[in-house]
C-alpha cells in the first residue's frame, strides 16, 4: 500500500507544514538497484582509542567502498566507520566525540556510520565497561542522525571477521537495518572470507571520476555470483516477505524452492515461475513436512529460509485455545520439527545457512499478541541455542531476521491511524518493504555470522 504520507511530504506544502508541525520528514531510502549498486561517494575511516585493528584497511577496500585518501573538499562521505576496538577505558570513550563529532552532520543522506568494537572482555570490567557503552552511544545516534543515515555496532575480533559484514552494512542492501549490534566472530570468518575472495577476484578498480585526489572504487560483479551453486528453500513464499527473499536468493544466483500451504498453489506456482524455481505446496505443520521436502529437493540443500508464519490476534482473555495453538506450531514447532530432521539427515549440507523469520514482537510483546509473540521469541531462542552446536556439529550457521512495520497485505488491513503510528515509530520514519527482509536474508544466507537476530525495522521505537 503507498505511504501517501511520504508522498505528501515531498510536496512543497507538505514540506512546510510538517516543518511547522514538527512532523516527520522521511527521506526516500537508498536500496540497491543495478542502477545504483553502491552508496554514492566517499568513506571516512577513523579511529578512536590505542591499537587501530590490524588489515581493516584492506577488508574496507574489499567490501567495493574503499576508504578515502586526502581531504575531502566540499564532498559529503557515503559512510564513516569508526574503529573504536581499542577503546578499553572510560577516559578513552571521549575519543569517540571527538573523532565523530566534526563530520556527523556532513553525511549524506542514505549513508552509514558503522561503529567497530571488540568483544567484552571477561576478564577487564573497564574495557567490558567501555565497550558496553558503544552500544547506547550507537543506538542513541541512530535516533538522532536522521535523513535516512543509519548507525551500527559490530563487534569483531578481527578485521577478516567483520568483512562480510561490512560489505552489507556499507550497501544499499541495509537500507532499512540500524541501531543493530551485530557480533562477529573467527570461527564463521574462513568462509566468509572465501566467499568475499571469490566475489573479488573479478573486481575491476576504476577511477572514480571525481576530480584530483579522488579514492579508486571497486567495481564488483553482479552479485548472482554470490550464492550461485546452492539450493535454497523458502517457507512461507507465495507473498509478501517469502516472495521477495526467493526473489532476491534467485537473483543472487541460487536454485529456489519454494514452499506455502496447497490453498495457496495458484500464487506458488507464479512465484515459482518468476525465480526460475521450483513450487512446493505443502502443510509445514505436517509430522512428515521434514520427510515430504528432502524428498522433494533436487539435492542438497545449501539455503533453508523459515518464513512461514501466520496471526491469530486476540488479547489472551479472549483467546480461544485453537488460536494459541494454530499460529505456535506454524511459527515454532514447525521450525524445530523440520530443521531436525533436516539437520540429522543430512540434507542441510556442510557449510549450509539456517534463516529463521522471528519479529520485533517477540523482542517488545504487542498487545493481542500473546501467542504470536511466544512463537517468535521462541525464534530467537532457537537460534541463540542451536547455533554454536549446528556450526560445530554439522558447519552450518542459524541466525534469524526479526522484521518491524514492512508494507505488506497484513500491515495494509491495519486500522488507518494505527498504520500510521506503525510506520513513524521508528527511526527512518517510515514503512520497510519486503525486499529490506529479503536483502538481510540474502547477507545471512553468505555465511557471515552466527546466532544473530538481526532486525529489520528501521530502529524500531519499540524494545531493543
Amino acid at each position: 500500500m503507498a505511504d501517501r504520507y511520504v508522498t505528501f511530504t515531498r510536496t512543497a506544502p507538505g514540506r512546510f507544514l510538517t516543518r511547522r508541525l514538527g512532523l516527520p520528514q522521511p527521506v526516500p531510502l537508498h536500496r540497491w538497484s543495478p542502477r545504483r549498486p553502491r552508496l554514492g561517494g566517499p568513506l571516512l575511516l577513523l579511529t578512536a582509542g590505542d591499537i587501530p585493528l590490524a588489515g581493516l584497511h584492506e577488508a574496507l577496500t574489499r567490501t567495493g567502498l574503499p576508504p578515502h585518501a586526502g581531504p575531502l573538499g566540499s564532498r559529503r562521505p557515503a559512510a564513516v566507520v569508526l574503529d573504536a576496538t581499542g577503546v578499553s577505558t572510560v577516559a578513552a570513550l571521549a575519543d569517540v566525540h571527538t573523532t565523530l563529532h566534526p563530520v556527523v552532520r556532513s553525511i549524506a543522506p542514505s549513508g552509514r556510520v558503522v561503529v567497530l568494537g571488540a568483544p567484552l572482555s571477561p576478564d577487564d570490567h573497564h574495557q567490558a565497561a567501555a565497550q558496553q557503552a558503544l552500544e547506547g552511544f550507537v543506538r542513541s545516534l541512530g535516533k538522532e542522525i536522521g535523513r535516512g543515515r543509519t548507525v551500527q555496532l559490530v563487534r569483531t575480533p578481527s578485521a577478516p571477521a567483520a568483512e562480510a559484514t561490512l560489505r552489507f552494512l556499507l550497501s544499499p542492501k541495509s537500507a532499512y537495518v540500524s541501531g543493530q549490534v551485530i557480533e562477529a566472530a573467527d570461527e564463521v570468518a574462513a568462509e566468509a572470507e572465501a566467499w568475499a575472495d571469490a566475489d573479488f577476484e573479478a573486481a575491476v578498480v576504476a577511477d572514480a571520476g571525481a576530480g584530483p585526489g579522488s579514492e579508486p572504487v571497486i567495481e564488483l560483479p553482479h552479485p548472482a555470483r554470490l550464492l550461485a551453486g546452492r539450493t535454497a528453500l523458502v517457507t512461507g513464499a507465495a507473498r509478501g516477505i517469502g516472495a521477495a527473499v526467493a526473489e532476491v536468493l534467485a537473483r543472487d544466483g541460487a536454485r529456489v524452492v519454494v514452499l506455502d500451504v496447497p490453498s495457496a498453489e495458484e500464487e506458488l506456482v507464479r512465484v515459482a515461475e518468476r525465480v526460475g524455481g521450483t513450487a512446493l505446496p505443502l502443510d509445514i505443520t505436517a509430522n512428515d513436512a521434514g520427510e515430504r521436502i528432502a524428498a522433494a529437493l533436487p539435492g542438497d540443500l545449501g539455503i533453508l529460509v523459515h518464513n512461514a508464519g501466520i496471526t491469530r490476534d486476540r488479547r489472551l482473555a479472549n483467546m480461544a485455545a485453537d488460536r494459541w495453538s494454530s499460529v505456535v506450531d506454524v511459527n515454532l514447532a514447525s521450525v524445530l520439527r523440520t530443521t531436525d530432521f533436516l539437520l540429522k539427515s543430512g540434507t542441510v549440507r556442510r557449510g549450509g545457512r539456517i534463516v529463521a523469520t522471528a519479529s520485533i514482537s517477540g523482542l517488545a510483546g504487542n498487545a493481542g499478541q500473546t501467542n504470536y509473540a511466544a512463537s517468535k521469541a521462541g525464534v530467537v531462542g532457537f537460534v541463540r541455542c542451536l547455533a554454536p552446536r549446528a556450526l560445530a556439529e554439522y558447519g552450518v550457521t542459524v541466525n534469524a531476521v526479526a522484521p518491524g512495520f514492512i508494507e505488506s497485505r497484513m500491515t495494509a488491513a491495519v486500522p488507518l491511524l494505527l498504520r500510521e503510528a506503525g510506520r513513524r515509530m521508528n527511526s527512518l520514519g517510515q514503512g520497510g518493504l519486503p525486499v529490506d527482509v529479503a536483502e538481510t536474508v540474502a547477507w545471512l544466507a553468505t555465511g557471515a555470522v552466527n546466532g544473530q537476530t538481526i532486525r529489520v525495522c528501521g530502529q524500531s521505537l519499540l524494545g531493543a
